[in-house]
């Protein structure tokens, strides 16, 4: 019987996301691919530094096999791919599969690896990947780690409009303003939200949440982080009620700046479709930027 994800949280990677290769891909950008893969090929046995999603997945992968699979899907080469399994391997990490495309988008892929997620460091993947409708978030090396701090919690929080939910919401901020934008979420309150990219992880961290049992070490902790304020809050909330999803924290901000509260809560991720937010997150934790709707809009 053919092996199968069906079930499990899904995870696809890609290498400068798992693992920091920076200075690899400065010798990619200065030198070309040539170099970088002598460079990579010769330190096969020196193990990679972590990179900005390492404790993440490190965390996830505690639920075990049958819940949640992580898969390299890297723009690298067979070769270089074969550093990214050693130092895996080398860090404990129970990962065995993957995919190299060599410099093409690898993103066509996802839906055969059924994906609830997908980390890049690039962010044309990421756009590739949010068009398939698979939730997908361009990671930044160089951000702020705090999952070492609870062990024993994998903790994700999420904004609210354009990532949990779509952007219609936000539209009408955008083309009316504050005060046209509380009118309208009072005004359709009893009405949930659609969904947004990240609809389907949440529901996959939902279910995650409800296996967890005395035989895993690990438990799940969520928390939206948004820039509504009341009276605007209670369509997000009666839109989780509506999908049968809790979050363990809700944090509705009006406008104050979100990295201090992300500081304390200590996310091992934090996704937002607002670059601002994401330059104020990563200076604390470890955040991925989300492309998506009218914020997003080139």
């Amino acid at each position: 019987m053919p092996y199968t994800v069906e079930g499990k949280l899904v995870v696809a990677i890609s290498s400068r996301a798992l693992f920091d290769f920076e200075e690899e891909n400065r010798v990619f950008e200065r030198d070309g691919e040539p170099a970088y893969i002598a460079l990579q090929y010769a330190r096969l046995d020196v193990p990679a530094r972590e990179g900005v999603a390492f404790p993440l997945v490190k965390k996830l992968l505690a639920f075990g096999p049958s819940r949640v699979e992580v898969v390299v899907l890297s723009k690298n080469d067979p070769v270089s791919g074969l550093r990214v399994f050693r130092s895996a391997h080398q860090a404990g990490l129970a990962i065995e599969r993957g995919v190299f495309t060599r410099g093409r988008s690898p993103y066509h892929y996802l839906d055969s690896l059924k994906a609830n997620l997908f980390l890049s460091a690039n962010e044309a993947d990421v756009l590739g990947a949010l068009e398939a409708k698979v939730p997908a978030a361009r990671v930044y090396p160089e951000s702020a780690q705090a999952a070492s701090r609870h062990a024993d919690e994998v903790r994700i929080a999420f904004d609210g409009d354009a990532v949990l939910f779509s952007d219609e919401a936000e539209l009408v901020y955008q083309r009316d303003g504050l005060d046209a934008f509380t009118r309208h979420e009072t005004a359709h309150a009893l009405q949930p939200l659609p969904p947004g990219p990240f609809k389907p992880l949440l529901e996959a961290l939902h279910r995650l949440q409800a296996a967890s049992g005395k035989d895993v070490p690990v438990k799940v902790r969520t928390a939206l982080v948004t820039a509504r304020s009341a009276p605007a809050h209670e369509r997000a909330v009666r839109t989780l009620m509506e999908w049968n999803i809790a979050v363990d924290e809700a944090m509705f901000l009006g406008g104050l700046d979100k990295g201090s509260f992300l500081k304390a809560f200590e996310p091992d991720f934090y996704f937002d479709d607002q670059r601002g937010h994401i330059d104020s997150a990563r200076v604390y934790v470890a955040a991925g930027h989300v492309p998506f709707g009218v914020r997003n809009i080139r």
